[in-house]
């Protein structure tokens, strides 16, 4: 039991100059000797599980420090790695269990440039916008800070005044990002702990919600070429591939961008047709994203975004930590002719419809978790919950504030969702290696919890194969999650899955497999299967398997896991296999519940709260897909 911005550049990107005679020497020695350092590491054929965050904010991003934020990426690796820290409104933090690899992903929209206002840097300083600023972030009252924000983030709106020109200082935003850098290089150790060099494209126009997380599989020695790019240059994620293109082209490197808070986007996400134009996307288009964007944040704190109840009525559990009242800035409502078009499942399957279209899928997307968190601290336990922003750290009135208010309109405390993790199976905890597993797909997000979840997927598995090596099996006779099946060898695929909970947080009520397809009239079906469950449970008239019950001690945040499974091994074959549909598959685990952190604030605080705060939750984990199509 447990208790507990670059707006004046010209071009996409900026190629710096490289040095060379004996300094370019150093690098090329540098990297030689980087590239040994990772050659010497214990590498795992079979793989093993790595957990972290790939989607963290410090003081360089202009709204974190706006909202009082002043750690940086330093305290945030050193947190990460285990060491205790004291956060922005000093309190101590810690993990219990450290992480073995971050993303620090700042935005690239004025990087660093309020932390360089705050100070005083003279090279900002003859500006009167930029001087009224520097008084309002050093002013005691907190307000002010959030007003020099909100000018800010109005600023991308059409018709806003411009900025300032001194916002863009491409040589200020190159010495942060250059530090940002050189923080991973200090500790990024590999085989240890792996600090990946990324940042945020934050594409907000109209207030709905078009950011990436941008993620690179190199070193210093490449990132060091270009500049973040930054949604002032354009919105439009297609300049943010071509930028991407370019990166590539120039160094011979590798990065990735990664959507997240689709359920943000007011129906932009996943869409059908290009919301830009109006028009059908372009075969450039899809493919562009289905190379750049092979993964999807399906949770973090501002919302879990796997299903809604709304798109998948049967499904009792889709209703979990929903965010729906509108955009980001909730200056657009929510309808719900706009929910297809937000949510991973739905995303999921209207890449099977576009790819009907025009044979390419550009939502073939694998499931991650991350925190957003813009505190510098990758906290997301129930137990632990350092919350979304510096007023949202733990305190005895963060619950009834406001996490953001914009007018009358607010997203309470309580809504935070303390979440996510991204999980990820790889030969050894490297950049290359971590980055490689993504590429490929074989990840999984949770809701904060560490789960531990493989899924494989073939056409000739058995029971015995549960019994033995089920892993060597699933490798050398079918694929692993984020894989494709082939052409069929059997009359249905079948799936090994295992689950093993997590040993600080609850047992395991279920395994559901989600499956999504497209019949032969071009209609989009799902069906949620329980494979799996704890206890002498029998499915219902409806093929429903009743809820597990629930043990949490309100009074104490005490309870019982002897209501739940240590751990799952299942074979699964899917009984309504057509060999002529496209077809997805993927794994969703679900948790007995727990207290949610509001019940932990309620007793550790003494709290009186309103009957509208949940006080439990159900952690859970989704894989990546398995696909299947008839034309492999």
């Amino acid at each position: 039991m447990k208790k507990t911005i670059q707006s004046g550049l010209l071009t996409l990107i900026t190629i710096l100059a490289i040095g060379c005679g004996t300094e370019e020497q150093k690098k090329t020695a540098e990297n030689k000797q980087e590239k040994t350092i990772t050659t010497n590491v214990k590498s795992n054929p079979l793989k093993d599980v790595y957990w972290g965050d790939t989607h963290l904010h410090t003081a360089q991003s202009f709204d974190a420090i706006a909202f009082g934020t002043f750690l940086g990426p330093e305290e945030a690796y050193r947190f990460a790695l285990g060491e205790e820290i004291t956060s922005s409104t000093g309190v101590p933090a810690k993990l219990s269990r450290p992480l073995d690899f971050l993303v620090v992903a700042d935005h690239a929209e004025s990087m660093g440039i309020l932390g360089e206002i705050k100070a005083g840097n003279p090279k900002l300083m003859g500006n009167e916008t930029i001087q009224r600023w520097n008084k309002m972030l050093n002013d005691i009252d907190l307000q002010k800070s959030l007003d020099v924000y909100e000018e800010m983030a109005g600023s991308v709106q059409p018709g806003a005044d411009p900025l300032p020109d001194e916002v863009n200082n491409e040589e200020i935003i190159t010495s942060i990002w250059h530090k940002n850098i050189d923080a991973a290089e200090k500790y990024n150790s590999p085989g240890k702990f792996t600090a990946l060099i990324g940042y945020e494209w934050s594409s907000n126009t109209g207030g709905n919600n078009l950011h990436r997380v941008v993620i690179y599989k190199d070193g210093k020695e490449k990132t060091i070429q270009v500049l973040p790019f930054s949604s002032q240059v354009s919105d439009d994620p297609e300049d943010l591939w071509k930028a991407l293109q370019a990166y590539e082209t120039t160094t011979g490197g590798n990065v990735l961008a990664i959507p997240h808070n689709g359920n943000l986007s007011n129906g932009r996400m996943f869409p059908l047709i290009n919301p830009v134009t109006g028009k059908k996307f372009s075969k450039k288009y899809v493919q562009n994203r289905n190379k750049f964007e092979v993964l999807y944040e399906a949770t973090q704190i501002k919302g879990d975004g796997e299903a809604h109840p709304t798109l998948s009525p049967n499904d009792e559990f889709a209703d979990y930590e929903t965010w729906d009242k509108g955009n980001l800035d909730l200056t657009v409502d929510k309808t719900d002719d706009m929910l297809q078009f937000e949510y991973a499942r739905n995303g999921l399957l209207n890449g099977l419809k576009l790819k009907s279209e025009l044979g390419v899928n550009p939502y073939k997307y694998g499931m991650i978790g991350s925190t957003d968190a813009h505190t510098g601290i990758a906290a997301v336990a129930e137990n632990n919950f350092f919350g979304k922003l510096p007023h949202m750290e733990p305190s005895d009135h963060r619950i009834d504030v406001p996490m953001l208010q914009f007018g009358d309109k607010k997203y309470m405390g309580w809504e935070m969702v303390s979440s996510g993790y991204t999980a990820v199976w790889a030969e050894s905890n490297t950049r290359e290696d971590l980055f490689d597993a993504m590429t490929r797909k074989e990840v999984y997000a949770t809701t904060g919890s560490r789960i531990k979840l493989r899924f494989f997927g073939g056409w000739d598995f058995n029971e015995s194969d549960l019994n033995n090596n089920y892993v060597q099996a699933g490798y050398d006779r079918g694929v692993p999650m984020g894989g494709d099946l082939k052409k069929p060898d059997g009359d249905a695929p079948s799936f090994l899955i295992h689950a093993l909970m997590d040993p600080e947080s609850g047992s395991l009520d279920r395994i559901q497999v989600v499956k999504g397809w497209i019949d032969a009239e071009g209609s989009l079906k799902e069906k949620v299967y329980d494979v799996a469950w704890s206890g002498d449970r029998k499915k219902d008239v409806h093929g429903k398997v009743p809820l597990v019950g629930n043990t949490v001690n309100l009074n104490d945040g005490s309870w019982s896991n002897d209501i739940g499974a240590v751990e799952f091994k299942k074979m699964w074959t899917d009984p309504n296999f057509d060999e002529t549909q496209e077809a997805f598959y993927y794994v969703r685990v679900i948790e007995i519940p727990t207290p949610r952190w509001t019940l932990h604030d309620k007793i550790r605080f003494g709290l009186e709260l309103s009957s509208e705060v949940p006080l439990t939750t159900t952690e859970r984990a989704y894989s990546s897909p398995i696909w299947y199509s008839p034309d492999n």
